[in-house]
Order: structure tokens, then sequence, then C-alpha cells
């Protein structure tokens, strides 16, 4: 049990350390995008990008991971997204932009994800909700201080050094796992069976369906609570870019601070009533944001965009985590897990770029939340009708039956 305090605690102060390099440039990118001639749609693009090689590596990297171990992808995660801290200021065009993106994505499959495999596999039966929302304790934390840095720095040493801060904190991340994290990182279970099977096998289990597809629907709204909002508060007087990070930071803290005792409460609660519950709270929000017109406003409203994700995302984790542990292997699930919601942010960032280009800004808020209520309330009756089928027995027996990966 040290060791495995050793690795949580490891992985939850590098998971903090990366975050919050990440953190700081969330109010800035949007921006240095602008000046380089970036639109709507190229400013969706940018953000598509990333979730494009994120979302394609992650199963990958989480099937390895349950096979060869954990410890060498975040090392080498770590060191990409110190990399691109140093690239993205050279940047000189959009286009660079999306190449150095994609590049960010690549290395992002190797973080989180594996840090949350950690996490699943380290938490006992009836906890699930408890791990999982220290880990996204780290994550909300790392976010949530982060843009407020970013726009400090910004506003008192302009934008290069955003990201050159970026790239310090990701190196000093990459150092604490190569030297604190065990060489030979624990595994759950030697995991054979090939990625494509299980992946087959997710696509007929309703419950694991629906759990994806609420993954991917509430993350939908991130392009357009986080990229559009410092382009929409630019336009009010007196608006500073540590305005908008101060507004994303709120939101991410109030998420941070309720992971713990909202993970507690999914462990003793129906998960599917606090699906909706969550997912309504958090659309509410999205519609409302546009037509707010003052700071203090706009961070009220914000805070109640917090309350309704630190609902949803315990719940989630605690999910994927039961499905994981019974059927696919901790990589394997939080690789997919992961994977659907880079397709949400994907998704979410062509749907907002095109609303904003064609409607304006507030259709790119209203269009989200409304496709966010029908996805998730689909997802809520997949599971709950899978649970009541009693998939899961049936489903491990077709774990057994099927041939192991080459």
């Amino acid at each position: 049990m040290k060791m495995f305090n050793r690795i949580l605690i490891t992985v939850v102060v590098a998971v903090f350390i990366a975050l919050l390099g990440i953190g700081i440039i969330v109010p800035i990118l949007p921006v240095l995008a602008t000046k380089l001639g970036a639109s709507g749609f190229a400013l969706g693009l940018i953000t598509a990008a990333f979730s494009l090689s994120r979302g394609l590596c992650q199963p990958v990297v989480g099937n390895l991971s349950d096979r060869w171990g954990r410890k060498g992808f975040m090392v080498v995660g770590l060191f990409i997204y110190g990399l691109v801290g140093l690239l993205v200021p050279l940047a000189e065009s959009v286009p660079h932009l999306v190449v150095i993106r994609l590049f960010q994505g690549f290395g992002a499959a190797m973080i989180v994800p594996v840090a949350m495999a950690y996490a699943s596999f380290l938490s006992p039966p009836g906890e699930e909700g408890r791990y999982m929302g220290v880990v996204n304790v780290a994550v909300f934390c790392g976010t949530g201080f982060g843009p407020v840095l970013g726009g400090y720095f910004a506003d008192n040493w302009g934008m290069a050094s955003v990201f050159h801060m970026m790239a310090g904190l990701c190196f000093c991340a990459f150092i604490l796992v190569l030297f604190n994290m065990p060489a030979c990182s624990p595994i759950d279970r030697p995991q054979r069976i090939s990625l494509l099977a299980n992946i087959g096998l997710m696509l007929r289990r309703r419950r694991t369906v629906g759990i994806l597809l609420a993954r991917f629907a509430t993350v939908l709204m991130m392009v357009p609570t986080m990229a559009f909002l410092p382009v929409m508060m630019a336009g009010w007087p007196g608006s500073s870019g540590m305005q908008a990070g101060l507004v994303i930071t709120c939101r991410t803290l109030m998420n941070a601070v309720l992971q713990y005792p909202f993970g507690a409460l999914t462990d003793r609660s129906d998960k599917v009533v606090l699906l909706l519950s969550g997912s309504f709270c958090m659309c509410a929000a999205v519609a409302l944001i546009p037509l707010m017109n003052s700071l203090g406003a706009m961070i009220g409203m914000y805070l109640f965009l917090g309350f309704g994700e630190a609902v949803l995302w315990p719940v989630l984790g605690a999910y994927a985590v039961e499905e994981g542990r019974n059927l696919f292997g901790h990589g394997t699930m939080m690789g997919v897990f992961n994977l659907a919601m880079s397709g949400g942010v994907f998704t979410g960032a062509l749907l907002a770029g095109l609303s904003m280009d064609g409607l304006g800004v507030r259709h790119a808020f209203w269009a989200t939340g409304g496709v966010i209520v029908i996805l998730c309330s689909l997802a809520a009756y997949l599971i709950r009708s899978g649970e009541n089928a009693g998939e899961t027995g049936e489903e491990k027996a077709m774990v057994r039956s099927l041939p192991p990966s080459g």
C-alpha cells in the first residue's frame, strides 16, 4: 500500500503541475490566434486539432499501458508538453498553431488518461468516485489557477512569457515522474485482448455505450465556454486577459472544491439521477452565459456551470472504473473513455465555430446546450436499461471467449 500511495501522490502532483502549465494558456491562445488572422471556424479548428490527435492516440496508449506499465508514457507526454510551450511563441500563422496543437494532443494522450488508469487500478470497490475525485481535484486546480496566472503574465510580460512558463512547469512535472515513479509500475492484469476486440465489445454493451455517450456530450461546451469567452469579453469596456482568466478560474475551482464530496456522494447514490441532475444544471448555465453583461454576473454563471460539472465528473469516472475493472482493463477503458471526451471537444469545436460564424456567439452557446440535453438523456436511458438487463455477467463470459491479441 505504501507503494500505491507513493504512486498516487506522484501522479496527482504531476497532473496538477502539468495542468497548471496547460491552464495558463487558455485565455491567451485564442487571442494569439486572432492576431494571426483566425476566424471563428479557425479558432474551433485549433482546438479540434488537439482533440483529434489526442483522441486517436488515447485508446492505443491505454491498451499498451495495460501491457507495458504506465511510467514511460507519462514521462514522454510531459516532455512533449514542455516542448509545445517553447514552440507556440514561434508560430507565424494559423496553420503553424494547428500543427503544434496536433503535436500537443499526441503528448496529452499519455498524461491524464494514464493518470486516470493509475487511480482506477488503486481504487477499492465502492470507492471509485472518491479516487477519481482526487485525480479530478488535481485536474481542476491546475486548470483553475492556470488562467489567472496566464492573464497576469500576459498583461505584465507579454504573451510569449505565458508559453515559456507552461514549458517550465511541464518540464518540472517530467522530472518529478522520471525520478519519483517506480521504474516498473504495477499493472492491473496482463491485458492480452486486442484493442479492436475490446472496442467491439464496448459498442455491443448498452451500459458502456451510455457512459461513453455521456462523456462525449458533457464536453461539447468546452469550446464555447473556454475559447470564445475571451473573445466575447474583449468587447466589454475595460476588459483584460486577467478578467477572462478569473472567470474561467472561478468555474474550475468550484469544480475542484466539490470533486471529493461529490465523489463520496456518487459512491452511495443513484448515479443515473446524479448524471441527469448535473447535465441539466450545466445546460442551463451554457444557455444563460451569452446573456451576461458584467464581470460579476459572468463569474456567478460560471460558478453555477462548475457546480453542474462537479456533479457529473465523479459519476462518469466511477462508471469508467467499474467497466475497466470488470471487463476491459483500466488503461484500455480510460483510453476509450478519454477518446469519447476528445470526440466531444472536437465535435463541439466544429459545431460552435460554424454556429458562431453563421449565427453569432449566442447561438453557438444555445445550439450546444440543446444538443447536450438530448444526448445526456439518451445516455441515461442506455445506462439504466443496460443495468436492468444484467449485462455484466454475459459480457464477462464474452471477454473470456475473445481470442488474445497478436
